[in-house]
């Protein structure tokens, strides 16, 4: 029988989600699937309990091969989906149609659930989306809101600011642990589901590679192998490997090898295969609601090997087995998500341009007759009070005191952490705006409104400031605005 978890109120899924985010590879360099065909082959998947699919607007023809099957009523579905908007402010206008959009390819009167990616923390505007977006849910065409590769930290402030998401989607394996050290423990405490996918890593993870040859990189077939590659190759850190062509990878696939030898031998105890080893380990995981395997639709279907999933559990002799070889990997670096935002992009391009072409700036700049280059948010405060979010005169930039402000909302709640991240992501986008980045920061000034919050504030500063160690001073002081908890200042120097 298929676990099955309430994801929301109202949204039981299976626990293993099917993925299509196979049919944009596919559909790749230009060809075309046979929709109903394809449709055709979800049936099998429903027929044996697998009733949750997940997809995106950009999977290739996902959505309406999805919409195709639902309209045939064979079978009670839950289609999960995504949005993934091009960088940069969207309006309201725009936010409608790219859900009603999705409404008519999948051929719905309401989605079960919609993911949203952002993918500019810094630009303030991916917020402003999200509170879109929940006037919809409210609107009645979205049932349930939820979030794909957000990290801990802006996680909580989304929660905190009052914005309903019930799950948040992110790489989650035997060789990418990021989410068990923060993401996983914060999705538990608020009360998010969470979605993990590349639990196989692309079919890495399967007895098809134990005791193999390292591959040619340069041919390693899918979008998704090459992805997933590269996330082996940095688990297994420095290479002890000779000659060119291995010299960068095999640290790597000697790390893969040491976890499929494990899982192999885990899965003999229980008469399955790596792959189940590996998805069965994830799906035990704390705050895991659920594991996306996927899915090339008429293609294959590892049906029954999944159903396996559900027939035993791992002892706490296997999971032992398990953490001690993982020990030995390193790890991915930075938080969930960070590989769609900032090096290394464990992507499989190994960069962003199968994604998007530019990054807009998050405000405006503009150079005035005094050499000065403004940075402005276009808030009343910036006219009635005569100043700038940010000022650059060569190669110094002198950010003003910056609160958790959006429009008219504060962002956290009365969260002080989440303020502060808030607070930092605003200062993050007028550097980028004004041509700097958070690295280029020099000092930095944080009033708190209590001071009995200095170390929340003082650890959210550690964990976006920790690597740069500006010159700092946290102090209390009387902030305007009652909603305000934390304000902060900072001072850049590029290029020195």
């Amino acid at each position: 029988m298929v676990e099955r978890t309430e994801l929301a109120p109202g949204l039981v899924i299976s626990r293993v989600v099917t993925g299509l985010w196979q049919l944009a590879d596919m559909e790749r360099d230009g060809r075309q699937l046979d929709l109903e065909r394809t449709a055709d082959a979800m049936q099998p998947y429903a027929d044996a309990g697998l009733t949750t699919f997940d997809m995106a607007d950009h999977y290739g023809s996902a959505e309406l091969v999805a919409g195709i099957f639902q309209s045939r009523k064979t079978a009670t579905t839950q289609c999960l989906t995504k949005w993934v908007p091009k960088p940069g402010r969207v309006s309201q206008a725009e936010v409608r149609a790219a859900v009603e959009r999705a409404l008519e390819r999948l051929r719905a009167e309401t989605i079960d659930l919609l993911q949203y990616h952002a993918w500019n923390y810094a630009d303030p505007s991916w917020i402003e989306t999200l509170f879109h977006l929940q006037d919809l849910k409210r609107d009645g065409l979205i049932r349930h809101l939820g979030l794909t590769n957000v990290d801990t930290a802006h996680l909580r402030v989304v929660k905190l600011s009052g914005i309903d998401v019930v799950s948040n989607q992110v790489s989650y394996s035997l060789l990418d642990q990021r989410a068990a050290r923060g993401l996983g423990p914060a999705c538990a405490a608020l009360g998010v589901g969470l979605l993990a996918y590349g639990t196989v890593a692309g079919g890495w993870l399967s007895d098809k590679w134990l005791g193999q040859a390292e591959p040619d990189w340069e041919r390693t077939g899918t979008w998704s192998m090459m992805k997933y590659g590269r996330f082996l190759r940095v688990a297994g850190g420095p290479s002890t490997g000779s000659g060119p062509s291995r010299a960068s990878s095999s640290g790597g696939w000697d790390a893969l090898q040491r976890v499929l030898v494990a899982a192999r031998r885990v899965g003999d105890r229980h008469g399955v295969s790596i792959a189940n080893v590996a998805t069965r380990y994830i799906l035990d995981q704390p705050g895991v609601a659920g594991v996306i395997v996927g899915a090339r639709l008429g293609e294959g279907a590892h049906i029954d090997d999944t159903r396996q999933l559900f027939t035993y559990s791992l002892s706490d002799a296997d999971r032992a087995e398990i953490r001690a070889v993982l020990e030995t990997l390193h790890p991915i670096p930075g938080d969930c998500g960070d590989e769609y935002r900032r090096p290394p992009f464990l992507t499989a391009s190994g960069d962003l341009s199968h994604h998007l072409q530019t990054l807009p700036a998050p405000y405006d700049a503009v150079m005035g007759a005094d050499g000065r280059s403004r940075c402005l948010t276009g808030t009343v405060w910036e006219s009635t009070a005569g100043f700038a979010r940010a000022i650059r005169h060569g190669q110094h930039i002198a950010i003003s005191g910056t609160t958790a402000t959006l429009g008219g909302r504060a962002i956290g709640g009365r969260d002080p952490a989440a303020q502060t991240h808030f607070a930092i992501d605003k200062i993050e986008g007028a550097l980028q705006s004004l041509g700097a980045t958070l690295s280029d920061v020099v000092r930095t000034r944080v009033y708190v409104r209590h001071v009995r919050d200095w170390e929340a504030v003082a650890r959210a500063h550690g964990e976006r400031f920790g690597r740069i160690q500006p010159a700092n001073t946290l102090v209390g002081a009387e902030l305007v605005g009652d909603e305000y908890l934390v304000e902060i200042e900072a001072d850049a120097m590029v290029g020195v």
